[in-house]
């Protein structure tokens, strides 16, 4: 399947002198871009098989410029994507020909730190991880943790609800963001939640979080920020069978325990990421399972100890515990590097299924099917505490078909994780991969009344057009 652009509009691109002259007169001199070899570094993201160049390009340094770029965008007619660094695997932030990228990257800083009430606020284009390296002084830790987090920025986190390893137990972006400072379609600044556990009326903070640069263009956050736990071991246990660590998984989760983190990779995925990283991965399992716990010395040791009482009873090939913080970080360093890893020997599409837990067993059977169907190769590793998958379905993007090929086996993961009761996306979005199969989660009145909410913030469609909802039926406030 080839996803489809809409045409860009020639009467914006007839005007891109007089576009351009307008956006100079409001913003430093390097601010805008707008020659052809720098524009192509914005003309795509993670999702590298599609590209579109921007009409230009403009890297604001506070909100008041952001604010004044959108009021012009917006009287001009001009579509508007936001980006935060890029790392979107769904295309949700690549561009059209007759739209301008406003990136948030400059818009890096640490405000505040308030350890008294755990909040930290900070500029939207600040990375994930420097807000846990700004705070871990103080023994504090900023807990979503995506594989890209050294790299994402809090922008695109919030767009797009990401996650990580560790959001079983502290979950996803939605529970740790307390308030936003966010830029409207016509530039008006508006103030949404704040350093405040809970905030009266409807909770347009909730609405904002997953939203994919559609209802505003987010400049800072009030993130919760936690006490880092007193101590934190991970276990690798492996298996015989893809069915047994997904029953595992299950059980686990069944019993009553959270660790802080549960992860899955198969054997293509073990194989591929220990010979990069040299974590030490049995590589005559299967499929294999990091489990993490926290807490006091005596704290893990029991946890620890109920999760290993539960693994014996699918066979373990291999349970091992990281005996020092070496080796709980290769074992780490390992799961952290597996997209790259991956990308050194093939090129694949990331998924973003999620499903109830206790259909782990007979989901990951029939992903194997579904890909063996089509003559590719899938690794799997993905947080199988909340369910939420990440096959990395392989392909050779020199061999004409495959790339199809794959895109094909991608859908039919999707469609199989919402009969089975789950949904298309954990914490990549929608963006375009994932847009035409909409359809297949919700109901035509359900897509009318999200686009309806998306159309009262934006009622031209200029913000992120082409994303989220299928191109035809959009719906006016």
């Amino acid at each position: 399947m080839s996803i489809a652009f809409p045409q860009p509009d020639q009467s914006i691109l007839a005007r891109r002198d007089a576009i351009l002259a307008g956006l100079a007169a409001i913003l430093p001199e390097d601010a805008l871009i707008t020659s052809e070899d720098e524009r192509r570094v914005f003309d795509t993201d993670a999702l590298t098989a599609y590209r579109r160049m921007p009409l230009a390009v403009v890297l604001p340094r506070t909100t008041e410029e952001v604010s004044a770029v959108m009021r012009f965008l917006h009287g001009e007619g001009v579509n508007i994507i936001a980006r935060g660094a890029g790392t979107s695997l769904a295309g949700g932030a690549i561009p059209q020909e007759d739209a301008v990228v406003i990136g948030v990257a400059r818009l890096n800083q640490m405000l505040e730190a308030n350890f008294a009430d755990r909040t930290a606020r900070v500029q939207a284009g600040i990375t994930n991880l420097a807000i846990s390296q700004a705070v871990s002084h103080a023994g504090f830790f900023y807990a979503p943790d995506p594989s890209s987090q050294l790299a994402c920025t809090i922008a695109g986190n919030i767009a797009m609800n990401s996650g990580g390893a560790h959001c079983l137990k502290y979950g996803v972006t939605t529970n740790n963001l307390l308030g936003v400072t966010m830029v409207l379609v016509d530039g008006e600044v508006v103030e949404i939640g704040g350093a405040h556990l809970d905030s009266p009326g409807y909770d347009l903070l909730g609405l904002i979080t997953g939203s994919e640069g559609q209802l505003g263009i987010v400049t800072e956050a009030t993130v919760r920020i936690l006490r880092a736990a007193e101590g934190a071991r991970p276990a690798l246990i492996g298996f015989d069978s893809a069915e047994a660590a997904g029953a595992c998984v299950a059980a686990i989760i069944a019993a009553g325990i959270l660790p802080v983190a549960l992860e899955y990779m198969d054997k293509p995925a073990i194989h591929v990421c220990e010979a990069f990283a040299k974590a030490g991965y049995p590589l005559d399992v299967e499929a294999m399972l990091i489990v993490e716990v926290e807490g006091s010395e005596e704290e893990i040791a029991d946890a620890l100890a109920r999760i290993v009482a539960i693994a014996e009873d699918f066979s373990p090939r291999t349970l091992r515990v990281a005996q020092s913080e070496a080796e709980a970080a290769a074992i780490w360093k390992g799961r952290k590097s597996a997209f790259g890893a991956t990308g050194r020997v093939a090129d694949y599409i990331c998924m973003d299924g999620t499903i109830p837990t206790g259909q782990l067993p007979f989901v990951l059977r029939r992903i194997d099917e579904i890909v063996k169907s089509y003559d590719l190769r899938v690794a799997n590793v993905f947080h199988a505490g909340d369910g939420n998958l990440h096959p990395l379905v392989m392909f050779d993007s020199a061999k004409p078909g495959d790339m199809e090929k794959a895109e094909h086996a991608g859908e039919d993961i999707l469609r199989l994780c919402v009969e089975v009761g789950g949904c298309l996306t954990g914490e990549h979005g929608v963006g375009i991969e994932k847009r035409d199969l909409m359809t297949h989660q919700y109901a035509p009145a359900d897509l009318a009344q999200q686009m309806r909410v998306r159309a009262a913030f934006d009622p031209g469609w200029l913000l992120n057009p082409a994303k989220v909802f299928p191109l035809e039926g959009r719906v006016a406030a």
